[in-house]
């Protein structure tokens, strides 16, 4: 009498594959990444507190306060009062001519904007303990920056890229200081605690204390 062998259950494994190895991938998401979320937070607060210190621009575009500069100089310390005193509002304006001239080229804009997701998702933010596996190629950080470095090069210096951002900076960079030499700033009052808040507008970029909390795996590949 022929026997018949039991079943074989299937069984599944949901252990994700080992680093390195030809499946292996990053489990964990950018977004949920604690320094990326902290540096959205302070990047988010840094540009509200910026906005906060913004003038009207009923008194950027004042007709009655406009004249012409009698000496170069004379523009020049203009330029530099106005500056302190309309920061915020020439940044906007820099910003504007930039993302409408990256709008006007919308190839520039798409390299642009696939080039800081690269180095923001792939390194920056990316966990340093997890390595970066493309089609089953593990990338060491090494290998990475200096793939992202070529990238950056070839994206900035050998496309439309380069010349559309330098083109829109020296024409934002002109408008301002056009209208910081005509611009009479006597009727203007800035004083130093305002100055001292106006200058930390974007301060993110620079304040070393935010960048180690926000980006601490950054410093710990460099």
């Amino acid at each position: 009498m022929a026997t018949t062998a039991p079943p074989v259950l299937p069984i599944s494994n949901s252990q994700p594959a080992a680093a390195g190895g030809p499946g292996a991938v990053l489990t964990d998401a950018p977004a949920n990444n604690p320094a990326f979320r902290a540096f959205i937070n302070h990047l988010s607060t840094s540009l509200r507190h910026g906005l906060d210190q913004r003038r009207p621009w009923a008194e950027l575009a004042d007709r009655s306060a406009f004249s012409k500069p009698e000496s170069f100089s004379e523009a020049t310390l203009r330029v530099r009062k106005n500056f302190s005193y309309f920061r915020v509002n020439y940044y906007a304006v820099v910003s504007l001519i930039l993302a409408i001239s990256l709008l006007t080229n919308p190839f520039s804009l798409v390299l642009l904007a696939g080039l800081l997701a690269s180095w923001t998702f792939l390194y920056l933010f990316r966990p340093s303990d997890q390595p970066l596996v493309i089609f089953g190629r593990t990338f060491s950080d090494f290998e990475t920056l200096a793939i992202l470095s070529g990238l950056t090069v070839f994206v900035v210096f050998l496309t439309s890229v380069g010349s559309v951002l330098v083109s829109a900076l020296m024409l934002g960079v002109a408008a301002v200081c056009l209208h910081g030499a005509f611009r009479v700033p006597e009727d203007l009052f800035l004083d130093e605690q305002d100055a001292s808040q106006t200058t930390g507008f974007l301060s993110f970029l620079r304040g070393p204390a935010a960048v180690a909390t926000a980006v601490p795996a950054v410093s710990a590949r460099v």
